[in-house]
């Protein structure tokens, strides 16, 4: 996956450059000391060393649990390993292999031991492996730890490392400021060696806040993001990183020390593992998520949070305008910097991004479809103590359909859009597991757990799910289909991340873009309805002839109308 750098390229981040980056966080001393114990990391790791990452149209990424496929007597990360070799190999170029360390809840991100991998998943050796194959993308949990962690236990024994490394606060203090994504209370209680303590809790009370205004705190994740590139990790998810730095009387969230460090992060990585990409993971409205790739030295990737709801919403109800005004209105990204486009992932669908694009009305029908087909809402609290939708926890496959038309052919062909106009969007397209292999809504999942983002989180028998995509099955056909876009798409050089995009308006039923690089323009056009279009040519790239790249057809430059099936996707090249 990588060759030893001999010399740092142009442009890297010096020493002093990155002592400036922590100087306004903690003063001169702390920030010298954070660098140099950085650089003795990094020795220790063997960075640097260039990360080998083709960012380029043959880049997508495959969201899946560690154990999401499982064989008897087989360690899952090994029986994932084969059913990608088996189904997937010439279809997705790198993986996104959720929490695989040892956690207490919340799916695997609430972490007990950054530095180790669940034993019920496999091993070190294990990881390596996938990594020979595919690039991987590894989550970085930064945000908080487990309660049942060794940080944890050192904090309650007042012992070192984990002492100061979470946050106390005087349950009396106004934090009504504080921006909450989740209805759970903001503070946890717990008993310590020193009496009775409150900490802050963002998420839940098992997964408690660590602080990053102390550089011990920092230290300690510079080590471990070294950890991860020296074991495969090309790509680098910070979750829930907006909520990063606490300071009472604001939001707590976004704040400019926040900034600060996940800009420290990249000026890491790009002086110790060139290549490698730093994602953020910000499941909050538009423009608050772009902030963090807008200056073009903080994240190399975020997360697209406005398109699982908004090609939802469009498909839902038959109508493009939404999406392709919002499209229409993306600005310029700086050189480098891609959106990661997804429509589902291990956690709900996400309705905070689109606060400011669906009125209220539209909200309350996805939230109203969303409990109609089978699903739950998710909801936050608000500062004046009411609650708010959040997200919406249903398989994306079944939002897509009433339950008496699902695995229909009409039902295949709108969830098979819904995810081609992810891929054709500028940026780098990631499709969750369960997407791939259209799966349906895991109730059981719900009552076992009691939770309710375990509807779209189901484990399969690999032997099952084997014999069912050799099969004439709905899922043998989605997956087929996908992967067979996957290839077209990595083929196209107008689909690379870096390449032009401009919105084309072809009426309500159509979402199209033109994507246009040196050596190709391409027409992406995606019929959302359940009816024929007919569209004028003359909208098409100038050409004798064209060519669908989808179905491998030429197209006579002479004809005056195109025609769309319901819910066909037309990529035409010139």
């Amino acid at each position: 996956m990588s060759d030893v750098v001999s010399n740092m390229p142009a442009g890297t981040p010096t020493q002093q450059d990155l002592v400036d980056w922590l100087v306004p966080l903690y003063g001169d001393g702390p920030a010298h000391e954070c660098v140099e114990a950085a650089q003795d990391a990094a020795r220790r790791h063997g960075l640097p060393r260039r990360v080998s990452l083709a960012v380029d149209a043959s880049l997508n990424l495959m969201i899946t649990y560690p154990d999401i496929v499982q064989r008897p007597g087989e360690a899952p990360l090994a029986t994932l390993r084969q059913f990608v070799a088996d189904h997937l190999a010439d279809a997705v170029s790198a993986i996104h292999i959720l929490p695989f360390y040892p956690a207490s809840s919340d799916g695997g991100f609430s972490v007990m031991d950054y530095r180790a991998v669940d034993t019920d998943y496999g091993q070190w050796a294990d990881i390596k492996a996938l990594s020979n194959d595919k690039p991987l993308m590894f989550d970085l949990i930064l945000n908080h730890a487990s309660r049942r962690g060794v940080w944890f236990a050192h904090y309650l024994a007042n012992a070192d490392p984990g002492r100061d490394y979470f946050i106390e606060m005087d349950p009396k203090t106004d934090l009504r400021s504080v921006t909450r994504p989740r209805s759970t209370p903001l503070l946890a209680e717990v008993a310590t060696a020193r009496g009775p303590r409150h900490l802050w809790a963002t998420f839940s009370d098992d997964q408690i806040d660590l602080d990053f205004s102390n550089p011990q705190v920092l230290r300690e994740f510079i080590d471990i993001i070294f950890e991860y590139i020296a074991r495969g990790a090309a790509l680098v998810r910070l979750d829930a990183v907006g909520f990063l730095w606490k300071e009472i009387g604001t939001s707590c969230i976004h704040l400019p020390q926040t900034h600060r460090v996940i800009k420290f992060l990249r000026a890491l990585i790009d002086r110790y593992a060139p290549g490698a990409l730093l994602i953020t993971e910000t499941n909050v409205p538009h423009a608050e998520n772009i902030s963090y790739l807008t200056d073009g030295d903080e994240a190399h990737v975020a997360y697209q949070f406005v398109l699982p709801p908004l090609i939802a919403h469009t498909l839902l109800g038959g109508d493009a305008r939404r999406l392709s005004a919002w499209a229409a209105s993306l600005p310029p990204l700086p050189a480098g910097c891609h959106f990661l486009n997804f429509t589902a992932s291990h956690d709900g669908i996400g309705v905070r991004a689109v606060e400011s694009i669906l009125d209220t009305d539209e909200l309350t029908t996805l939230v109203e479809t969303t409990r109609a087909r089978g699903g739950f809402i998710s909801t936050r609290s608000m500062s004046d103590g009411s609650t708010q939708p959040y997200e919406l926890n249903i398989s994306y496959y079944d939002l897509l359909a009433a339950p008496e038309t699902r695995d229909t052919p009409t039902h295949i062909d709108r969830f098979v859009v819904s995810q081609a106009i992810a891929m054709a969007l500028a940026g780098i397209p990631a499709l969750y597991f369960h997407s791939l292999v259209a799966t349906h809504n895991d109730r059981g999942g719900v009552e076992a757990t009691g939770l309710s983002r375990a509807i779209n989180r189901r484990r399969y028998d690999a032997g099952e799910l084997d014999r069912t995509l050799a099969n004439d099955s709905a899922p043998a056909t989605v997956l087929a289909r996908l992967k067979h876009l996957l290839v077209v798409r990595a083929r196209q050089p107008a689909f690379h991340p870096d390449a032009a995009q401009t919105v084309v308006d072809l009426g309500a039923g159509l979402f199209a873009l033109q994507r246009k690089a040196s050596r190709q323009t391409l027409l992406a056009i995606h019929n959302v309805t359940d009816q024929t279009i007919d569209i004028a040519t003359h909208h098409l790239p100038k050409a004798a002839n064209w060519h669908n790249v989808v179905t491998d057809t030429e197209i006579d430059g002479g004809r005056r109308m195109l025609r769309l099936a319901a819910y066909e996707v037309a990529w035409i090249s010139d």
